[in-house]
């Protein structure tokens, strides 16, 4: 905001006096619009802040809401066909996809500045992050004076019964001379219910193994803190987040010889603490960041019949992460556009697990890094070319032996281009290899799961991690429409095991040798006044997605090709539709469609 005078200065001829003509401005606006959706070489950036269709409700909502993104319960989150790791911030949130959709269906996506799908990470990034990572920024500015505000998000569902959802937070924010500060409280509350039927199919005829119908209440409470310290020229960030939450389930069963009523309780409580110390120069391209962070998080699970005191299942486990690390962004005097990157990191997991008080698992986990990467630009072409390298030391046992150890030292180079036709079209080229390191939910020996006696799920401890060569080209054009094609090829790749012996549905975790995952995407935007006013009309209109009526069509056709398996693939759709009403309100509808009978690993 700018409050002042312009003064304008105008000559008559060279026989008059000046004259000095002065206009009194009360105020002027500066307003500059950010880019809903934004390309670059290695990530497409999704702005929440200024979205509407996006920030009301909550993170989850928001998502689910990307073109290309698909998340569900069973196979996490993928976006144009690639699994994404969950990261916030800049740090991986380190919890199972369960838990992942609870902690985010808890969180409002008011508190979300942008949300970033870095489709090929670089050196920056762990070489853990796997073949895509979805990033969510926080909005942390405090305002210069002291400001609250409360959200409330109220939703009911309507099938066999009505079924709540509600959200409540408040937003505390306040600077002052000395240190900025914000405080953000909310609780979640959810209904929901989930039917499920499993079969077999022998001689051309089905038979039943589990029915299952389940009502679900999942309640969460959470506290985000921030602080800000201006010290000189640089500045000292202190976040503490605490998540707890409590979830029941009272689950109907039935199958060949038996009828089951079960309840089961998981409550857990998640702590995320972080201290940043940021280097300020006087130019702001270049960058010293340090940054530590301990992030605890415990679970406990119990089921039982209801009205029975005697718990079927009591597992329990607690997860400990301690991480240091520096990053170095230094700009290169011989390209707008370029700087060259270099940082380490430091990492230890702790986790423990144990099954009606026994201690069954203890798991070690060390990581040492450093990593250096190149970014420019040469005529019309922006690239990125890095390089990490990551030691590991990975130990632990059971109650029964001692698991294999993972000790090796590993490089893992990156590569990234970006061809400019102009300033709407562009090709992309990538590749990058990674490692994922198995999740400590599918190395939990037990069962946090619902079972019966036709249904068990299990970890396996001795999960080993798995190795990917990721390759990807990309065509996209204004933003919002694309084609792209990627392969990933993954040596000792973990996958979810699903096998029947004596009816027993047992579910388990494995590795196999070596697995392609192969995907096509294609997205394309489709405006309703392309309709009424034709192509011409519509190519002058500035692409704005919070103001214009349309329809976004997204395809994308996946492939796991298994050596010995016989796979068939499968097509995945998603439409989205916005109509704007008066008063700026907006009609959105969203359908989601996978094909049958494919295979996904």
């Amino acid at each position: 905001m700018l409050i002042g005078s312009i003064y304008t200065v105008s000559a008559q001829n060279t026989a008059e006096k000046t004259v000095e003509k002065t206009t009194e401005l009360n105020e002027v606006a500066i307003i500059k619009t950010k880019k809903a959706i934004e390309q670059k070489a290695d990530r497409t950036i999704f702005n929440f802040a200024d979205q509407p269709s996006l920030n009301t409700g909550s993170v989850l909502e928001g998502i689910k809401k990307l073109p290309g993104l698909i998340a569900s319960d069973i196979a996490g989150m993928m976006y144009q066909g690639k699994q994404l790791d969950v990261f916030m911030d800049g740090r991986p949130l380190n919890i199972s996809t369960n838990e992942l959709n609870a902690f985010l269906e808890g969180m409002p996506a008011n508190a979300i500045e942008k949300i970033e799908i870095i489709t090929q990470p670089g050196a920056e990034f762990p070489a853990t992050s796997g073949g895509a990572i979805l990033n969510i920024i926080t909005n942390k500015n405090a305002k210069n004076y002291l400001s609250a505000t409360y959200t409330n998000s109220t939703s009911f569902t309507s099938y066999d019964n009505v079924r709540w959802r509600v959200n409540n937070s408040i937003l505390l924010s306040a600077k002052n001379k000395y240190f900025g500060w914000q405080l953000n409280l909310g609780q979640n509350y959810r209904e929901s219910a989930i039917w499920t039927s499993l079969e077999k199919q022998e001689n051309n005829t089905n038979s039943l193994l589990s029915r299952t119908d389940a009502d679900r209440v999942g309640r969460n409470n959470y506290i985000k803190s921030a602080l800000t310290f201006d010290i000189g020229k640089d500045r000292l960030l202190l976040n503490y987040d605490l998540t707890e939450n409590n979830n029941d389930s009272y689950t109907l069963g039935n199958g060949p010889g038996f009828t089951t009523n079960d309840a089961s309780i998981s409550t857990g409580l998640r702590q995320d603490a972080v201290a940043t110390y940021q280097k300020k120069f006087e130019n702001t391209a270049k960058k010293l960041e340090f940054k530590f962070n301990f992030n605890s998080n415990s679970n406990d699970f119990q089921l039982s019949p209801v009205a029975n005191v005697n718990n079927t299942l009591q597992n329990a486990s607690d997860q400990k992460l301690y991480n240091f690390k520096f990053d170095y962004s230094q700009p290169l005097k011989f390209s707008d556009e370029g700087k060259l990157s270099f940082g380490s990191l430091y990492e230890e997991l702790l986790f423990d697990a144990q099954s009606k008080g026994v201690q069954n698992l203890e798991y070690k986990r060390r990581t040492a890094a450093s990593y250096v990467e190149l970014q420019s630009r040469f005529n019309k072409v922006n690239f990125i070319l890095g390089v990490r390298a990551e030691d590991y030391n990975i130990t632990g046992k059971t109650d029964v032996a001692v698991l294999t150890a993972f000790k090796q030292f590993r490089f893992f180079p990156n590569a990234s281009a970006q061809y400019n036709f102009n300033k709407m079209i562009y090709l992309n080229a990538n590749y990058n290899k990674k490692i994922t390191l198995p999740s400590t939910s599918a190395l939990n020996p037990n069962n946090t799961n619902y079972q019966n006696p036709n249904i068990d799920y299990s970890g396996n401890p001795n999960l080993q991690p798995t190795i990917f060569d990721n390759y990807e080209v990309k065509l996209s054009a204004f933003d919002y429409a694309f084609i792209s094609y990627n392969i990933s090829s993954a040596k000792n790749q973990v996958i979810n095991k699903v096998s029947l012996e004596n009816d027993v549905v047992i579910n388990s975790n494995e590795n196999i040798p070596e697995i392609k995952i192969h995907n096509f995407s294609v997205g394309m935007p489709i405006p309703y006044m392309l309709f009424t006013k034709g192509l011409a009309e519509t190519m002058k209109m500035n692409v704005n997605p919070d103001t214009m009526n349309f329809l976004y069509v997204y395809a994308g056709y996946q492939y796991h090709q298994i050596p010995n398996v016989e796979t068939k693939g499968f097509w995945m759709f998603n439409f989205m539709s916005q109509i704007v009403l008066p008063k700026n309100i907006k009609f959105v509808a969203n359908y989601n469609y996978i094909i049958p009978r494919g295979n996904y690993f």
